[in-house]
């Protein structure tokens, strides 16, 4: 795998991590720039859990995936990348949801990128068993 697949895949992977670990750390800070309101009580603890969550499983497959050459990595961030996306535009066409257009397409664009790699990850891997 070229490096500059390692490094296009890499630097969305610290970005998600970045974004994990301020969902931990400074969560109103990170709510804003996702444009939600922080939610009150239990549903902020499950805002905070949830969406930390994603966003370090996300950053924390994908280094994986870089780590061990193993494509099998990546299916988790890519199922979660595209179910995101398709869950805003069933929010937006059947719940009254704005229509998040710009995170839909860094959703399918990055989601779609990973898959790409999976299959050049695969590729490799199977040329890999093939050489022994």
């Amino acid at each position: 795998m070229s490096k500059a697949w390692k490094i296009g895949a890499g630097l969305p992977a610290v970005f998600f991590i970045l974004v994990g670990l301020g969902w931990l750390l400074a969560p109103g800070l990170v709510s804003v720039q996702m444009r939600m309101p922080l939610l009150e009580g239990d549903g902020r603890s499950t805002q905070i859990g949830d969406l930390a969550a994603f966003f370090l499983t996300l950053g924390g497959a994908i280094l994986i995936a870089l780590r061990t050459n193993r494509s099998v990595w990546l299916y988790p961030p890519i199922m979660l990348l595209l179910f995101a996306a398709a869950g805003r535009l069933i929010a937006w066409s059947g719940h009254g949801a704005g229509l998040a257009l710009d995170m839909i397409l860094v959703e399918v664009v990055v989601g779609g990128s990973l898959f790409v790699l999976a299959r050049k990850m695969g590729a490799d891997e199977a040329n890999r068993r093939g050489a022994s």
